[in-house]
């Protein structure tokens, strides 16, 4: 049981013990029967539950209660059980009140409240479940009360109306807790599909590296990811600041490098380098060593920069002009590097067009355009892993 839980276990014991007073207020009760009833509400607020059920039973064997006598007996007998952590016995005496129909408004609601948690407690989930339907038909509104519907759901392995819940709650933003809820659902049913999109939406809403991680792992698990998008899976690694080793960035670096675009590796090294990640240890001279590389490629790069694009506008592929473009973007030109990307992808003749895009939307975004990138990710398709490290791309752009 959790702390929400614990704390709103003791709200409606609190409210129970309001509910008392403002009855007493209305009506006549005799002191044989007050006074062990008002003894008791001490007790129970004193956290002394077993001795306040002593009280309750002295005010209940007084002869010849009348029925507002007895209806408060009840009711402080379902706050002293509650408090004494008998919910059997709490929940049949807060019902037997609930249906007498002499309750009404907020009294009526802390009890319809006490006895969903306390079935809860139980794990009735069936019970809780219907009780915290009753307490929001009644118009409550506590958040910790939407939690308890939605873990009873869960736990009474009802996944429909989990998902059903939170699919009628698509204008608010979803509680972390809830997407949690409904994805420990979709895993328990086997749904792969329901688990993938749920995940994307703690993504979208919550993006923690635990996420990240495990929906980049399970992409390059896929069946036919190809092994030429590791870079794709670096930079978006690298956008969600999920590189942490020196492995990481040297080996982005080294992948950047092969790719043609040195202006990335550099990038790269520099972040490894200013997080102190790189740059010490007994593997620095070997850092320090393909920094230099990265930095020479960048300037053979720029020297051959004007004869490469001429030679890429010749070629009858629009590859080249989409390497080309993708060098002039990391190497701080990007209006120029895009439209040379755009105009190669229209060119077509591609040796792998949905990755060419893919390029595009993660130049766009690293060149600041985040809407355009988000079009251009929309557009990737494939079956081979394009699609799917795409679709992660708009949910870190939106996160």
């Amino acid at each position: 049981m959790s702390l929400a839980f614990l704390r709103l276990a003791l709200a409606t014991v609190l409210l129970a013990f309001a509910s008392c007073g403002a009855l007493a207020a209305e009506n006549t009760v005799r002191p044989e029967v007050g006074k062990p009833l008002k003894a008791a509400e001490a007790l129970v607020k004193a956290g002394k539950g077993r001795q306040a059920l002593e009280k309750v039973k002295e005010a209940d064997e007084v002869p010849n209660k009348t029925a507002y006598e007895s209806l408060l007996v009840q009711q402080m007998r379902g706050s002293a059980a509650h408090s004494a952590g008998d919910y059997a016995a709490a929940t049949k005496a807060f019902e037997a009140v609930v249906s007498s129909g002499k309750v009404s408004g907020r009294e009526q609601l802390a009890m319809v409240q006490a006895i969903a948690v306390d079935y809860y407690k139980m794990k009735d989930y069936a019970k809780a479940a219907h009780w915290s339907q009753r307490y929001f038909k009644d118009g409550g509104n506590a958040p910790a009360m939407r939690t308890v519907l939605l873990q009873s759901y869960y736990l009474g392995n009802d996944c429909g109306a989990v998902s059903k819940m939170l699919g009628e709650s698509e204008s608010r933003k979803p509680a972390e807790e809830e997407l949690e809820i409904l994805r420990s659902c979709y895993r328990k049913e086997n749904d792969q599909a329901g688990y993938v999109a749920t995940t994307e939406k703690l993504i979208l809403y919550y993006p923690k590296a635990i996420y990240w991680k495990e929906m980049l792992a399970r992409v390059q698990r896929k069946p036919g990811f190809s092994d030429r998008l590791a870079i794709h899976v670096y930079r978006l690694r690298l956008a969600v600041n999920d590189l942490s080793s020196v492995n990481d960035y040297m080996e982005f670096a080294q992948l950047a490098l092969q790719d043609g675009v040195p202006g990335e590796a550099k990038l790269v090294l520099d972040k490894g380098y200013s997080s102190g990640v790189l740059g010490k240890g007994d593997q620095a001279a070997r850092q320090a060593r393909l920094r230099a590389l990265a930095e020479k490629s960048l300037e053979d790069v720029r020297k051959a920069r004007t004869q490469a694009e001429k030679d890429a506008e010749a070629a009858r592929s629009g590859d080249d002009l989409v390497r080309v473009g993708m060098d002039y973007v990391y190497d701080g030109k990007a209006d120029k590097g895009l439209a040379l990307m755009q105009k190669g992808i229209r060119k077509g003749n591609l040796k792998h067009p949905e990755e060419a895009k893919l390029r595009l939307g993660e130049a766009e975004l690293h060149a600041g355009h985040k809407s355009k990138a988000i079009q251009t990710f929309k557009s990737v398709h494939g079956t081979m892993g394009t699609a799917d490290l795409a679709r992660l791309w708009v949910l870190e752009a939106r996160a």
